[in-house]
């Protein structure tokens, strides 16, 4: 995936030519451009030149995105320290002064137009007596005019280049608008110039009531403060990047030979060794070589309380250490760090598309093309209605003028940043626009048990001593025992005695049972632990506590029994216990109207108690890694369905599932195949993504509504058609307005998505109604059908033909291998007609889901 930097856009049409243009370069697989962020993101082994080619003849500019450095290529030679020229700033707003400088001048001369046109012609306000006469006034302002305009000219050049090449755009319209209004009054002011050489006084002063210099020069003075608004949203809805971006450690002390020398932290490479004092950030990811002291992770993850850091334990660049000193050796420099990769699937996220924008992209490319089309007829049609030159004229300039064609493009863009960077802040990481979307219309989750809904790491959760048997003691022996086994259950039985100060006993002659317990020798008498069974074979007499152990296994836990000296010590209960918060969170997923599957490969008995202590709808046990993902398959078909997990073996079903959520604490290969990703290691988060998604489709849906209601309104507003029904008439300068204003409202819109509080459940109901039934008809409108009785291709086409020819039957995708028959509807169609289609043909109907 390359990306780059596209100059010259000005609305949807720009970019949905430079996507057109891009697309067809050969070894471009996919390519999406952001009007937001003025970018372009290319899929496939294109060669750059053609790429930056295709833009160029596309009327645009284009350069390559120049990435962050990957560390020092040599040893430091101790440079002076600082940015790197040019990291950091990819997202600096340099629209904003440019558009300020050109505002401010605009408004200084148009002001004085105004003056003129407005304060002078019709309010009577006094001018010097050279201007006092209408010939005069009228050269002056053609000349401010034509001061505004060539302010103004990017608007000029862009869209007459644009129309000269086939393909207009926003400034197309604004030219168009603008400049019309200019040759008009540059006509009628050669009228006033005959008028005065004739001496015909009173055409002249019906002349002057004609000109329209104050329009020509309003319209692109307006779009510019439209613009300028526009920017400043726009500048707001990439804040998260932003922040994320500057919390890159500009320093770093490294240590060599002994010495501490202050250099850049992008100099650090991987292995040197780096001193982090209280109060500073952490320059790279890197592992503890020395010291203790409190991290605060909170840029990261989210999590505001610090983290205990000992020789050993991680850490990630940008966290800051608290108290202590540390000592660290880098591991991850550059862009493989974990804030740079954060960085790098936010700014991924931003410059996707997401697949509602598909309806806006289709919209905008041919919007401007036919908004001309409407001008040039709406002032054909009240030439022919006989309102004159001047009345039809100002109708369709109004029209070029109130359309918006970027109201629809940045409708998506805008709330996909906003949302993302949300998430971003909260340590929910969305890879791609289309999770966020899909996040908003899941209606099924499965959930991988170990490590997702419990933690992952076995513990200690009863101790039964035997009668005469003191549990600590039962605790140190069989901690003895298991201090040189690596099995997990062992580290838990070891860790339990940790925790309590327990001392532990020397023991001889350790041996393993594979599969069944551990033996040694303390003291001289024989020390056993394990299974029920291996012990009972050993001779030793397990009755008085065999349902006690039974009662454990029904829970979902493991016990192991233990002996000394050929007596029963008691029992410890050993089990990967639920996440604090997986019961609030599946909880919240079930209260959004959210099913809820936990899938495993642990045994029934142990699924089933983690299961109904979580609180899960529907629990799989006893799955491979294959049939995981065969379960996600088929509950596909039931609806939008995300998969939580965290191992290698979840990868196959986060990978099938419509979206992928990873748990952040789990494997890289989970994470790699997930497309959204918890960096909390919190279920509840979970959650929390889907109700972001939700609101961010939401928005969208707001976004889109006022853009298209905008000019399904505004625009026969301009052509006059509620002249005679309201007596409603639009001035240009008017439209001019409005289309500065419409682009500003829908960035503003989307930052309302910055007071979304994600973890707040009590809006969950109504969201769940306003767009979960969406999803809901979408789903009815598949239906599969499970047929007995086909053998052939000859079958599929004889079921296929007759199930397309009922009315409301779109297609149908029939498989005589699978038995089924996936029709595809335009309106519902009630089951017993699909069924006597099929019965028709003499096949068995044996269900319909």
């Amino acid at each position: 995936m390359e990306m780059y930097d596209i100059t010259g856009m000005s609305c949807a049409a720009c970019q949905a030519r430079v996507e057109k243009a891009v697309s067809k370069v050969p070894g471009v697989s996919s390519c999406a451009v952001s009007l937001l962020t003025n970018s372009l993101r290319v899929e496939g082994g294109a060669d750059e030149s053609e790429i930056i080619k295709a833009v160029t003849d596309a009327g645009y500019g284009a350069s390559k995105k120049v990435p962050d450095s990957e560390g020092r290529k040599g040893e430091n030679s101790g440079s002076s320290v600082g940015s790197r020229p040019g990291e950091g700033d990819a997202l600096k707003d340099r629209e904003t002064p440019v558009l300020k400088k050109r505002l401010i001048s605009s408004l200084f001369f148009l002001a004085v137009l105004m003056y003129l046109s407005m304060g002078h012609m019709m309010l009577g306000l006094p001018v010097p007596g050279f201007f006092d006469n209408p010939l005069a006034l009228g050269i002056l302002e053609l000349l401010l005019a034509l001061i505004v305009m060539s302010i103004n000219h990017k608007f000029f050049t862009g869209g007459f280049r644009s129309l000269v090449a086939l393909s207009p755009n926003m400034d197309s319209l604004v030219a168009l608008g603008s400049g019309a209004a200019f040759i008009y009054s540059l006509a009628v002011l050669f009228g006033m110039c005959d008028a005065a050489a004739r001496g015909d006084g009173e055409l002249l002063m019906k002349h002057s009531h004609n000109l329209y210099f104050e329009s020509a020069a309003m319209i692109p003075a307006l779009i510019t403060v439209g613009k300028l608004l526009e920017a400043i949203s726009k500048g707001r809805t990439t804040n998260a990047l932003k922040e994320l971006m500057n919390l890159k450690p500009k320093e770093a002390t490294l240590i060599k030979d002994g010495k501490e020398t202050v250099v850049r932290a992008s100099d650090l490479v991987v292995g040197d060794i780096f001193l982090v004092r209280p109060g500073e950030s952490i320059p790279a990811d890197g592992v503890v070589t020395e010291g203790m002291s409190g991290v605060d992770e909170s840029s990261l993850t989210g999590e505001s309380i610090p983290v205990e850091k000992t020789e050993g334990d991680t850490v990630s660049q940008a966290s800051v250490n608290t108290s202590g000193v540390l000592k660290c050796k880098a591991t991850r420099v550059g862009q493989d760090t974990t804030l740079s990769k954060i960085i790098a699937m936010v700014s991924d996220a931003q410059a996707t598309k997401a697949p509602i924008a598909r309806i806006a992209d289709k919209v905008s490319g041919v919007f401007v093309p036919g908004v001309i089309a409407i001008a040039l007829t709406v002032f054909i049609i009240w030439i022919l209605l006989g309102r004159g030159t001047a009345f039809s004229l100002a109708r369709a300039i109004s029209v070029l003028v109130i359309s918006c064609p970027c109201a629809l493009g940045l409708a998506t863009p805008v709330a996909i940043m906003v949302g993302s960077g949300v998430g971003a802040k909260n340590g929910i990481l969305y890879k791609t626009a289309a999770a966020l979307e899909s996040a908003g219309r899941i209606e099924t989750v499965a959930l991988d048990k170990t490590g997702t809904v419990t933690e992952g790491n076995p513990r200690v959760t009863d101790v039964v001593a035997s009668e005469g048997t003191d549990p600590d003691t039962l605790t140190a022996l069989s901690a003895s025992l298991e201090r040189f086994s690596e099995h997990p259950l062992s580290k838990a039985i070891r860790i339990y005695a940790e925790e309590r100060n327990i001392k532990l006993k020397e023991v001889k002659e350790f041996s393993i049972s594979p599969g069944n317990g551990l033996r040694a020798v303390l003291e001289g008498k024989e020390l056993l632990g394990g299974k029920e069974d291996f012990l009972r074979k050993s001779g030793i007499e397990t009755k008085a506590l065999s349902e006690t152990a039974e009662t454990l296994s029904k829970s979902g836990k493991t016990p192991l029994f233990f002996s000394y000296d050929r007596k029963l010590l008691g029992i410890i209960a050993v089990a990967d216990v639920i996440r604090e918060d997986s019961v609030r969170a599946i909880g919240e997923l079930k209260e959004m109207g959210i099913r809820t599957v936990m899938l495993t490969g642990d045994n029934e008995v142990t699924a089933s108690a983690i299961g109904n202590e979580a609180g899960v709808d529907e629990i799989k046990a006893g799955l491979l890694p294959d049939e995981k993902s065969l379960i996600i398959k088929d509950l596909k078909k039931q609806g939008k369905i995300a998969m939580v997990g965290d191992g290698i073996n979840d990868a196959p079903a986060l990978t099938e599932a419509d979206l992928g959520i990873a748990i952040g604490s789990g494997t890289d290969v989970a994470v790699e195949s997930a497309d959204v990703v918890i960096m909390k290691n919190e279920l509840r988060d979970v959650a929390a993504a889907i109700r972001l998604g939700r609101s961010t489709i939401k928005n969208i849906h707001e976004n889109l509504f006022w853009a298209f209601f905008y000019n399904i309104i505004c625009i026969p507003l301009a052509a006059g058609v509620y002249i005679k029904l309201l007596g409603w008439e639009m001035n240009p300068m008017a439209g001019a307005a409005a289309m500065a204003c419409s682009s500003f409202c829908v960035c503003m819109n989307a930052l309302r998505l910055n007071l979304v509080n994600i973890y707040d459940s009590s809006g969950d109901k109504k969201l769940r109604i306003s767009l979960h039934n969406s999803n809901q008809k979408e789903a009815e409108m598949t239906k599969t059908i499970s047929i007995a009785g086909m053998m052939c291709a000859h079958c599929e086409a004889a079921v296929k033909k007759a199930l397309e020819a009922l009315d409301g039957v779109e297609n149908a995708d029939v498989s005589h291998e699978k038995g089924t028959a996936v029709v595809s509807l335009k309106e519902d169609l009630d089951d017993g007609i699909l069924t006597k289609a099929v019965e028709d043909r003499d096949y068995k109907v044996t269900g319909i889901a």
